[in-house]
């Protein structure tokens, strides 16, 4: 048997037909693209990506003030809810037919529950009497002489103050002792 022998190739056919080397694709890259339209297509790109970061941090910042309302809508909630009880018993004490005394006892009993709820919570009464007077936890109504006060203490407290841990919820309202001076000898009208 006789081999079959193939037509002798024309050296234009052989660079037709056989593969182009790897250098030669790398020094004819694809077509190039026009520099203006890459930039326009990033600057798309970058628009589309700040508009979509915007409207998730807009999302964010919704999602965080509605839980922050929930929240302090519970604490609220939790907190009435602690008080309620002891509303009712005020309104059972003015309905209450008693003597003076018993009636003081139930008031008495509510008073110490409301603090009790207050305490739990974190909130603390302040009566500064005899306390140096501090103006950021103290609201002074009048300073006045007061024998055997040292001056600048508190010598009395008109209206408790309350403090929720280290914040002020509402100041002592008080009188604030000075100094007693020998006022006999400016106030005496002098006569010619």
């Amino acid at each position: 048997m006789s081999a079959a022998k193939s037509p002798p190739m024309v050296e234009d056919e052989a660079e037709s037909v056989a593969p182009a080397p790897a250098d030669a694709i790398a020094e004819n890259p694809s077509p190039v693209k026009d520099p203006v339209a890459v930039l326009e297509e990033e600057v798309a790109s970058l628009k589309d990506q700040l508009l979509r970061r915007r409207a998730e941090f807009d999302n964010y910042r919704r999602r965080v003030e509605r839980d922050q309302r929930a929240a302090g809508d519970e604490a609220v909630i939790s907190l009435l809810s602690d008080l309620l009880p002891s509303l009712d018993a005020l309104e059972k004490a003015l309905l209450a037919e008693g003597s003076l005394d018993e009636i003081r006892t139930g008031v008495e009993i509510t008073l110490k529950d409301v603090n009790t709820t207050l305490g739990a919570r974190g909130v603390r009464q302040e009566d500064p009497t005899g306390e140096k007077f501090d103006p950021l936890r103290h609201q002074a109504l009048s300073y006045e002489p007061v024998p055997g006060a040292e001056d600048g203490t508190v010598a009395i407290c008109y209206r408790k103050g309350y403090m929720l841990g280290d914040r002020l919820v509402r100041p002592a309202l008080v009188k604030v002792a000075q100094r007693a001076t020998d006022e006999s000898d400016t106030n005496v009208p002098v006569s010619h």
